[in-house]
């Protein structure tokens, strides 16, 4: 006894299901790839106002601690306050930081955003209290803060 197909096939359902599943991730991947990019780029360059305004971003208070984790394990902590002296709100701040070894060796850097789209704006004159977490520093490190150096600012 032979059946008669009637509609599609099973294959064509499973081709077309699988062909809309792939098209949906790479629409998601690219809007969430672009969103990434633009919040923290790598390769955002600084215009010449905002390299002058760097001049204006003051940080006090650097100092280093530790504390264990609910694992055990050690984490170190960067504290430190940023004041704006400037005339504009910044809207995002980006910093090297720079680690060094006892013969003032670079021995890691990482970066940072104290100020963010999570956080609010830093106003005129504002200071503000932020804390960086380092999960794992290198055995060589000094115990000093590190370097701040800000590389990217948008008003």
């Amino acid at each position: 006894m032979r059946f008669k197909d009637q509609g599609i096939s099973t294959l064509r359902i499973i081709l077309i299901v699988g062909a809309a599943m792939l098209a949906l991730l790479a629409v998601v991947v690219f809007f969430w790839h672009s969103r990434g990019a633009t919040r923290f780029s790598a390769s955002a360059i600084p215009t010449e106002e905002q390299k002058a305004y760097f001049r204006q971003l003051e940080f006090t208070d650097l100092h280093m601690s530790a504390a264990q984790n609910f694992l055990g394990d050690n984490v170190t902590y960067l504290d430190a306050q940023v004041r704006n002296a400037g005339t504009k709100s910044v809207r995002r701040l980006d910093l090297d930081l720079t680690f060094v070894d006892m013969l003032s060796q670079v021995i890691l850097r990482e970066r940072a955003h104290p100020v963010s789209e999570r956080t609010l704006p830093l106003k005129p004159g504002e200071s503000r209290a932020f804390r960086i977490t380092f999960e794992h520093m290198p055995v060589d490190w000094n115990q000093a803060a590190p370097t701040l150096t800000p590389v990217y600012v948008q008003f």
